[in-house]
């Protein structure tokens, strides 16, 4: 009994820690001070170290040698990684969901197109969950539960990145038509074309903020400490 409870508390501290990480709550590369975050969220040490650990192996936080732990740093080269893996998954999921999705999962596609936003710094975080729950919903119509799982994590580790890009100087054209592809992504599903739906979805993924971001952050690192001295 008293395990269950212990795991009960770690879960939930694990839950809320992880949603302060990818929600920015906690920056990247901020030191993670265990007793006070353990006073402000109303828990025992116990299960937050527990939760620290987890999160440790999933790449969220990092550990030093003398146990001290803080949010992992965000890069390009990590950007870039997940950009490439959701041009492997996510395409070849919306293809299935083409050929497998039932009138129920329309419906829920459907729903979450209507509540769709340019994703700017003028909606800002409703149009990120929006966003993301568009996508979950096409992707869940593939009824593939381990390509589900890929991507609920691939998701969470990227909305990091996502948030960047609100603050982008970008134009309203780009967001327009990604906007309208997810339109477009809906009817192709609907009508059962998984070519023409994984195409798209390429070429979405190819345009989208994550691309953008992912682009920026490489020319700030390639940038020159005489690059970054003109520019300050």
């Amino acid at each position: 009994m008293s395990t269950n409870v212990f795991s009960s508390k770690g879960s939930l501290a694990y839950s809320e820690l992880r949603q302060m990480i990818l929600t920015g709550a906690l920056a990247p590369g901020s030191r993670i001070s265990q007793y006070e975050l353990a006073e402000n969220m109303q828990m025992s040490i116990t299960p937050l170290r527990e939760a620290i650990r987890r999160l440790s192996s999933e790449g969220l936080i990092t550990m030093d040698t003398h146990r001290d732990s803080k949010v992992a740093d965000m890069s390009a080269a990590e950007a870039r990684e997940l950009l490439e893996v959701r041009l492997s998954l996510e395409p070849s999921a919306t293809e299935l969901a083409a050929y497998r999705r039932t009138d129920a999962d329309i419906a829920i596609i459907r729903a979450a197109a209507e509540k769709l936003l340019p994703v700017t710094r003028v909606w800002g975080e409703d149009a990120i969950i929006a966003h993301r729950d568009f996508h979950r919903a096409v992707y869940t119509a593939s009824h593939n539960t381990t390509l589900i799982k890929l991507l609920d994590d691939l998701w969470d580790k990227s909305d990091r990145y996502r948030r960047i890009g609100l603050e982008l100087p970008s134009g309203d054209e780009p967001r327009t038509i990604d906007l309208n592809q997810h339109h477009q992504i809906l009817e192709l599903v609907t009508a059962g074309d998984g070519p023409g739906a994984a195409e798209l979805a390429r070429t979405h993924i190819s345009n989208s903020l994550t691309a953008s971001v992912t682009g920026a952050l490489e020319e700030r690192e390639n940038e020159s400490p005489s690059d970054l001295e003109r520019t300050a």
